[in-house]
Parts: C-alpha cells; sequence; structure tokens
C-alpha cells in the first residue's frame, strides 16, 4: 500500500511520513501531452505510469517544472514519484533539471518507461543502461544528463503486420486488434517499474524479459 503525501506540503523536513533528504525514484513515462495523443503507440509510458497511479490511489497532476508529478508513493520500503513529461517526447529530458532539485536523486534513481517499436507488442525489456536506440525522448533524456545510466522498461509497440512509415505509426491510435495486448504489457510494465526498486535490476531482468503474452493469444 502507498502512503500518500498531503497535497500542498513542501519537500523541507520530515514530509507527510517521508524524509525529505531520502532518496527517491523517479518513474517517467514517457509520451506526448494532450488528449489527441492519449490513445496513440508513442503514449504507453504516460499509460503505464498513469495505472500505477491508480493503483497507489495518487493523482499525477502538481507542476515540477515541465513535468506533472504525483504526490510521493512507497515501493518496497522506498519512496518515489511518477511523472508525465509536459514536453513533447523529443524534449523529455528538460524535466530532469527541476525534478533533481526538488528530489534528493540522481541519474541513477531514474525509471524510464517507453514504447519500442523493435519489440513486438506483447514484450517487453528491463534494461540497466545504453543507447536510445532510436527512440527520441530517451535520446533526450541522456543528452540532458549526460549520462545513459537510468533504469529503462521498454514496451513493445511493433504490429505484426507491416508498418510503412514508423513515425506515422507511431502517432496513430492503438488498434482494437493491439488493445488488449498492449493494456496488458503497459500493466506488466508498471510492474516491472516496481520490481526494479524493490528488488534490484537482476531480479527484474529475470522475471520480466522473458514475457511473451502472445503466447497466451
Amino acid at each position: 500500500m502507498a502512503i500518500k503525501e498531503a497535497e500542498g506540503n513542501s519537500d523541507v523536513g520530515q514530509v507527510g511520513g517521508y524524509d525529505a533528504k531520502k532518496v527517491v525514484w523517479l518513474i517517467v513515462g514517457l509520451g506526448n501531452p494532450g488528449p489527441e495523443y492519449e490513445d496513440t503507440y508513442h503514449n504507453a509510458g504516460f499509460r503505464a505510469v498513469a495505472y500505477m497511479a491508480t493503483h497507489y490511489s495518487v493523482r499525477i497532476r502538481q507542476k515540477c517544472g515541465p513535468a506533472l508529478i504525483s504526490d510521493r508513493i512507497g515501493i518496497g520500503g522506498e519512496t518515489a514519484v511518477l511523472v508525465q513529461p509536459q514536453t513533447f517526447m523529443n524534449q523529455s529530458g528538460l524535466v530532469l533539471p527541476k525534478l533533481f532539485e526538488r528530489f534528493s536523486a540522481g541519474i541513477e534513481n531514474v525509471i524510464v518507461i517507453y514504447d519500442d517499436f523493435a519489440l513486438p507488442i506483447g514484450k517487453l525489456r528491463v534494461r540497466q543502461k545504453g543507447s536510445a536506440g532510436g527512440q527520441n525522448g530517451v535520446k533526450s533524456i541522456i543528452s540532458s544528463a549526460g549520462s545513459d545510466g537510468f533504469l529503462r522498461v521498454r514496451v513493445g509497440i511493433m504490429p505484426s503486420h507491416p508498418v510503412g512509415n514508423i513515425r506515422d505509426f507511431v502517432l496513430s491510435r492503438v488498434s482494437k486488434t493491439d488493445r488488449v495486448l498492449l493494456d496488458q504489457t503497459e500493466e506488466i510494465a508498471a510492474r516491472a517499474a516496481e520490481s526494479l526498486i524493490s528488488n534490484g535490476i537482476e531480479k527484474s531482468m529475470a522475471a520480466f524479459n522473458g514475457i511473451d503474452l502472445r503466447e497466451n493469444q
């Protein structure tokens, strides 16, 4: 169960049952802001953290620089905050300075959940670090942080049919045939982010990297 921080409290001293000096995990779901992008493939990260917000009974609505954040939540004895950048995808890294200024966190405490066209729908990958792999949001975060040393949960969005223009596809609405499978993958991605905090990278990779939801169809 999450312990919800009272809204409006500052981050000075003991806040809402939390020590403000304690390291905070930043779970960043990538996507594009605005209702026109809500149901697109590119917003898988947004939806995953939104699922977490519902699960922990918090809302992602507080402003922190160019991002919306949740109240603090408790995961595995650690403290975390859910983040949705309000920049467009290719400027996602702009949220980091204000987050690092407000919370006791560094790039090693960041978990990024994002869509990945290199993986089929129904699969996900937990990764410790590495290149952006063509994902512009991840590229922006690496550029802003000057480091690729953050944890990632990659949500597969590649469909079973051929795609002509990848950019047009990722910005299109999720099809009815893909919706159930992608919803399930996003939910598991949220669990993977929790596991990274509770269990660490090695156990999380072992638990989640072999999942292929297409086998159940």
